[in-house]
């Protein structure tokens, strides 16, 4: 969990151009799957995911002035790209891509989902694959206008549907039915429930819907690929304390779901001033996941609040995964300004010293 600058308008949308770069792109991608513990491509060789996210069309939708917070063109990719950058996490609303609640039709439904899929193609054109996550939601009547506690059984479902159904046949893609949950293990992994997760203004409780539903929604509407699951407390907290407590009494791997076609990964959102945002930490509780599953730090930065610009805890953060297999996609390729983003503008300048510490570290392997 971070926090973030989200803004409620911006001066710079551009649409996705058909011409492209004159840059030579990268090799096609050959596609993902789960091996083990790791996450191969072809035969069997090893994929270290190393990305970012790409906050803005979980919100620009809802708000009522586009799809993308900044430019979406080619030359905006290669930007990423010039990181060395193999993966990036694309965020997604439920009501936009499900055309409900009153949403613009100029940025949702088929427009919303177009503007998705087109900007998947053109990322795994520069040799990146995409992690699709679905954050913003809402039951019921209400705008999807932030992350709620947990998927909700009213539309959620229906979302992973129809992300399965249009990503059913891209092999370079991670689906993520949930980005982070305040709900237990039980309630998240397994049952859903009506008693820990509220929304609205007088906070009343709503159905959740649980992450086995979503492998089975996604596996019935015929998609086989890779899906990422979330652990619980803002996906920070992924099983044992380093006092050997189980966090919430259970862990992840207990807690998990099934899988008819073992292509599960595990998430983690790691941010100093974390809860669990130590090697410690990591050791004990998400260390044993990773020895099982692949893992991905979804989301990683200097701190949740942005209140530091240096770079001692992301250098941590990305060691150790680099030492244990894990991959990770820093938070954010946006220009907000302050700590909490990587850049300072689209063409790829790192906005601060921890920044500056990810590009190098990228650009080294």
């Amino acid at each position: 969990m971070r926090t973030a600058y989200i803004p409620l308008f911006s001066g710079l949308l551009l649409p996705l151009l058909a011409a492209q770069s004159s840059q030579t792109r990268t090799t096609t991608l050959n596609g993902l799957h789960v091996s083990g513990n790791q996450l191969v491509y072809d035969s069997g060789n090893v994929v270290h995911l190393q990305g970012v996210n790409r906050s803005g069309t979980e919100y620009a939708c809802v708000q009522g002035w586009g799809i993308f917070d900044g430019p979406n063109d080619a030359q905006s990719v290669q930007a990423i790209r010039s990181w060395n950058v193999n993966v990036v996490r694309l965020l997604l609303n439920e009501d936009c891509w499900l055309d409900i609640n009153g949403i613009n039709s100029s940025y949702a439904g088929v427009n919303y989902q177009n503007a998705i899929v087109n900007y998947v193609n053109l990322l795994h054109s520069y040799g990146m694959y995409a992690e699709i996550s679905l954050i913003w939601g809402a039951p019921g009547t209400y705008e999807a206008t932030d992350q709620p506690d947990a998927p909700d059984e009213d539309h959620s479902p229906a979302m992973w549907a129809s992300m399965a159904a249009t990503f059913q046949n891209d092999p370079n893609v991670i689906l993520s039915p949930w980005g982070e949950t305040t709900t237990g293990w039980t309630c998240f992994m397994q049952t859903g429930c009506d008693n820990e997760a509220t929304y609205g203004p007088n906070n009343d409780y709503y159905q959740t819907a649980p992450m086995q539903q979503a492998v089975d929604v996604m596996r019935a509407a015929g998609y086989h690929g890779v899906i990422s699951i979330p652990c619980i407390d803002y996906a920070n907290m992924c099983g044992t304390l380093p006092n050997g407590t189980e966090y919430d009494g259970s862990t992840g791997l207990k807690s998990r779901p099934s899988d008819p076609d073992n292509q599960l990964v595990a998430e983690a959102h790691v941010y100093g001033k974390n809860l669990c945002d130590t090697g410690a930490c990591f050791n004990s509780s998400m260390k044993p996941i990773a020895q099982v599953v692949p893992m991905i730090f979804g989301e990683t930065g200097e701190t949740d609040d942005a209140s530091d610009c240096g770079s001692s805890y992301i250098s941590k953060f990305m060691t150790w995964a680099d030492k244990n297999g894990v991959g990770y996609e820093a938070w954010t390729w946006d220009n907000w300004g302050g700590c909490g983003v990587l850049i300072s503008n689209y063409n790829g300048t790192p906005s601060s010293p921890w920044a500056r510490w990810v590009r190098r570290h990228y650009l080294s392997r």
